[in-house]
């Protein structure tokens, strides 16, 4: 598997990358009771989300009327942002990566790094997976009554917020594998050094150098990532 270290900023860095959710068997598996059909759902979304990060295409949702459409739309827009957590979902299942990194660094720069993203990435994502657990089971006792008043209408706040946990369990979870259990190597990569200064270009000229550089690094959507992490937060 190959990471990307791409630099945001003059001191900021972002690890990437554009491999698919690898199948999850373990979600898969169980449909049964609130959990595992909860899972089942999440994991039904995120491949579709996923087939149109590879595709372009875009889904309508299926006729279910307004209630159901809103629905669709809801959740998969919960899917869309948890599906951007691809890179930490796909680290729980590696042994070995390779990291691309800007070749104005040393190896041991980036080793130091990615230690600290990762470590970082794992607290955040810890103490998200305890809120939102939390707020699944107040949302899911507290409102789940009212809802069973409504035949064919979902407690759309316990699965938003139980969307939220299981996305959050899983970057924790590869967090916690990548520091502990991978072992890291590195290659140089120059087109990633030219990133440093496109930040600062005008909107036409940056776009035109992030696709030269997605296209010579074979990066589909490098483009909306850097200008997602680094332009709207710049």
């Amino acid at each position: 598997m190959d990471v990307f270290v791409i630099p945001v900023a003059a001191d900021r860095y972002e690890l990437y990358c554009e491999q698919p959710v690898a199948e999850d068997v373990e979600f898969e598996a169980d449909r049964t009771g609130i959990i595992g059909k909860l899972r089942y759902r999440f994991t039904r979304m995120v491949r579709a989300v996923e087939e149109r990060h590879r595709t372009g295409a875009h889904v309508e949702p299926s006729p279910k009327g307004l209630i159901g459409r809103f629905q669709d739309r809801a959740m998969a827009w919960v899917a869309e942002r948890i599906a951007e957590q691809r890179l930490l979902w796909n680290l729980r299942g590696q042994t070995a990566v390779v990291a691309a990194y800007p070749n104005d660094m040393t190896f041991d720069q980036i080793q130091v790094l990615i230690r600290q993203t990762l470590q970082h990435d794992y607290q955040r994502h810890f103490r998200w997976t305890v809120i939102d657990g939390f707020l699944f089971f107040v949302t899911f006792v507290a409102l789940g009554p009212l809802f069973l008043l409504i035949p064919g209408i979902a407690n759309l706040p316990a699965i938003y917020f139980g969307f939220r946990a299981i996305g959050h369990f899983l970057s924790m979870r590869g967090a916690a594998h990548a520091l502990r259990r991978v072992t890291w190597s590195g290659r140089e990569c120059p087109p990633l050094t030219e990133l440093r200064a496109i930040a600062g270009l005008e909107q036409n000229e940056r776009e035109a150098e992030l696709h030269d550089i997605a296209t010579r690094l074979r990066l589909e959507h490098l483009p909306r990532f850097f200008d997602r992490v680094a332009i709207s937060q710049s």
